[in-house]
């Protein structure tokens, strides 16, 4: 039971941060930001494909949230590189 709310305060915790610092940014640097995002969720999409398909899944629980993180992470992967194309394609010459 300890080891759940350390784990549920760290979240709120990085959460709370995440919030913040997203807030925080100007609207310039919302698409390079972009790019390094979908760097760290192709990382959560490789860990999250691990914990949920290894044989040592303590339950269904895991494999839930393992599989929500895996949706999660490639509709933030694809939308990162929807949004990464279509600036590069204004800076592109017409013509």
């Amino acid at each position: 039971m300890d080891a759940f709310i350390i784990l549920l305060s760290l979240f709120a915790l990085a959460v709370f941060l995440g919030v913040e610092l997203i807030t925080k940014v100007p609207p310039t640097l919302h698409t390079p930001l972009m790019s390094g995002s979908n760097a760290i969720s192709g990382i959560t999409i490789v860990g999250a494909i691990l914990a949920t398909g290894s044989g040592e899944a303590p339950g269904v629980l895991v494999q839930l949230l393992g599989f929500i993180a895996i949706v999660f992470a490639t509709i933030n992967v694809v939308g990162g590189f929807m949004v990464t194309n279509r600036m590069l394609k204004m800076f592109k010459r017409r013509g």
